[in-house]
């Protein structure tokens, strides 16, 4: 009874001090009274005939006995091989006595539990070594460990344990400095990104080890990246640069610096090829998610520069990687929710909304459990609500708002999207025009001095002038617009142009907006953004129906129609087919894009481009048609140019398919 179950004949004897042949008897004088199963083998394990008698006889065990029993049961368990965790189920049990050699197996008990993906399980062994209780040289250990069991479930326990931890005596430097990244790792995802911060100052000045104190500037470096109110970002700014451009990538602590360098590219505008290549070299040593002494901040923060930049499908390759180690360590809190939420962000850019939304939902289950008002759950209603708006559904996009008390006080921690960002548009999208420009305004006011220029990460300036143009003079709203563009194009990312040439024109008037929504479209082609790209068909054939020129209208309302369909943007294609009965046009019948697979002409067509040649003589069409094959060839590989050769693979020689009337050709 009181070593469960799958006993051994053996280490049931051992247990109750009997050989191997009164074991047999005993066993057979059991059986008979219907207290043990009948089983023909002698070595077969011991099971009682219903587990109710099992329980009976448990109970039965006077107090003492019964915990004396459990110390002896760890000891035979060990003595038999069955490993640490077997042994901890009786440690469990027994009364604490100062015992090295318990701590010892807890402890072991712990980390294969931790190993599993069973922190819960873990968490109790550790708080039953600190009872036995450890000597004070492993106190501190001990504290560390229990503070990994906790890491992801109960964030303030996991403080109080690391703050207890460095009150110890450590001889082992290498231990405090762990407790030291572990305790600023749980203070930023807390949101008190100062006390991070300054707790990795403080101690740089303690240690005389010049890894260590790169670590710990590496450490501070991303934390100060993620503060929204950080004092000095344009002089971080320039000491990460000097800084990155001189290190190798030899180890982690340098890719995480070069890592942190090219976000800092990407958040100030700097051209995308800089920021990309930066990214690249942070990842060829490799940036491991789930290292527990190292967070997965900076692996994050690289693959979204891939996203910025219009690579999504790489961005998406680095997630799936990512996620992979997280559930594989059977980390189902917080960190999951990330990878899941920001999975979700990377379908909204691509313009892929019902899977967006999917990913979002299960980000945002996982964050609730976390916590109210966590980074975890800023992140996962920032894109819900982005979804949901794009999906044409403000009402339920208000309603989670509502739900998850997204509004001020915002956090302190930087989020994606940035949550002050997604509430203005909402307040947008709702008809608040007035206070949708004031949040944006103090948005500006707080992002200017920190040199956080970039649209494609940062678009405040693009509802700004939205919410200018509704409130206040259109000339105010068109400056704006075109400093955005500006922007975007000193960036250089095709979707980042596109969508602020599209915001650009619905400030204008006049032969402008057409003019500017043709080079939106233009620059969306040869982007992966495939909801910008239908937002920008469909008010340019709106802006052609307006001027009677209904012909070239209808081209692009169907094309903008299929897109959004595709897209699975409901409030768009709403609109479309609006537009297009104002023009006395029906919608043709809708096909649906077959997902990520290149059709023949489609795969000749980036072959083509990826070895410098004409795609549109390749094929022997004209260029309008090769543009759209490769507007098509980036949307479902999820790249712009400049990042067809990675996303393509090896393409071999270019195949120029015999002309058919195959339905599956976009072109027919």
């Amino acid at each position: 009874a009181v070593l469960g179950t799958e006993i051994s004949p053996a280490l049931a004897g051992s247990l109750a001090g009997l050989g191997e042949e009164a074991v047999a008897d005993c066993a057979e004088r059991l059986r008979e009274a219907r207290v043990l199963a009948d089983n023909p083998d002698p070595a077969a394990p011991l099971e009682f005939v219903h587990p109710l008698i099992a329980s009976a006889v448990y109970r039965a065990i006077p107090d003492g006995f019964r915990v004396a029993f459990h110390g002896q049961a760890a000891a035979c368990v060990v003595d038999a091989g069955l490993g640490p965790a077997a042994a901890a189920r009786h440690l469990l049990e027994t009364h604490p006595d100062g015992d090295p050699s318990v701590v010892a197996q807890l402890r072991a008990a712990a980390r294969e539990n931790l190993r599993a993906g069973a922190p819960d399980a873990a968490r109790r062994h550790l708080a039953r070594a600190l009872r036995e209780p450890p000597t004070a040289d492993e106190r501190a250990a001990v504290l560390f460990e229990l503070s990994s069991a906790s890491l992801l479930t109960e964030p303030a326990t996991t403080v109080n344990h690391l703050r207890a931890a460095l009150e110890e005596p450590i001889s082992d430097q290498a231990l405090r400095h762990g407790i030291v990244y572990r305790l600023s790792q749980v203070l930023a995802h807390s949101d008190r990104l100062v006390e991070a911060s300054e707790l990795l100052e403080h101690e740089s000045r303690l240690t005389t080890d010049s890894r260590s104190r790169l670590r710990m500037q590496a450490e501070r470096f991303m934390w100060d990246a993620l503060r929204s109110d950080e004092p000095e970002s344009p002089a971080r700014s320039r000491r990460l640069a000097t800084l990155a451009d001189r290190l190798t990538g030899r180890d982690l602590t340098e890719r995480y610096i070069i890592g942190l360098r090219a976000w800092d590219a990407t958040l100030r505008a700097e051209p995308a090829t800089v920021a990309l290549r930066h990214a690249e070299r942070a990842l060829e040593g490799g940036l491991s998610w789930a290292d527990e002494s190292r967070g997965f901040e900076v692996p994050v923060l690289v693959a979204l520069i891939h996203l910025y930049a219009d690579r999504p499908g790489r961005a998406e390759e680095l997630f799936a990687a990512g996620t992979a180690e997280f559930e594989k360590q059977g980390w189902r809190g917080a960190h999951l929710s990330f990878a899941y939420t920001l999975l979700g962000y990377i379908r909204f850019r691509r313009g892929r909304l019902m899977e967006a939304e999917d990913f979002a939902r299960a980000g945002l289950r996982l964050a609730e459990r976390v916590g109210p008002r966590t980074p975890a759950l800023w992140y996962a209603t920032g894109v819900m609500i982005e979804v949901l708006l794009a999906r044409g559904r403000t009402a339920e996009a208000e309603r989670v708002a509502r739900d998850h008390d997204f509004g001020e006080p915002f956090p302190a921690t930087v989020t994606i999207p940035d949550c002050e960002t997604v509430h203005a548009a909402l307040l947008l999208a709702t008809g608040r025009a007035e206070e949708a420009a004031a949040a944006l305004a103090d948005i500006g006011r707080r992002l200017e001095p920190r040199g956080k220029r970039n649209p494609s990460c940062s678009p405040w300036q693009l509802h700004l002038a939205l919410a200018e143009a509704a409130t206040t003079s259109p000339a105010k709203a068109l400056a704006t617009a075109q400093d955005a563009v500006a922007r975007a194009r000193q960036y250089g990312a095709p979707s980042a142009i596109g969508q602020a040439l599209r915001v650009t024109a619905e400030v204008s008037e006049g032969a402008d907006r057409i003019k500017l929504l043709e080079e939106s479209v233009d620059w969306l082609d040869q982007s992966p953004a495939a909801y910008e790209l239908a937002r920008s068909l469909v008010a340019l054939g709106a802006a052609l129906r307006r001027t009677e020129r209904h012909a070239e209208a209808a081209e692009h309302l169907y094309r903008g129609l299929e897109t959004a369909q595709d897209c699975g943007a409901d409030g768009l294609v709403e609109e479309a087919r609006a537009e297009l009965a104002a023009a006395g046009l029906r919608p043709r019948a809708l096909h649906t894009a077959d997902g990520n697979s290149l059709t023949a002409r489609e795969r000749a067509a980036a072959g083509a481009t990826v070895r410098g040649l004409d795609p549109a003589a390749v094929l022997g069409v004209d260029a309008t048609a090769a543009a759209r094959l490769l507007s098509a060839v980036y949307r479902k590989l999820g790249t712009d140019r400049s990042g067809l050769a990675h996303a393509l693979g090896d393409p071999g020689e270019p195949e120029v398919p015999a002309e058919t009337s195959g339905a599956a050709d976009p072109l027919d």
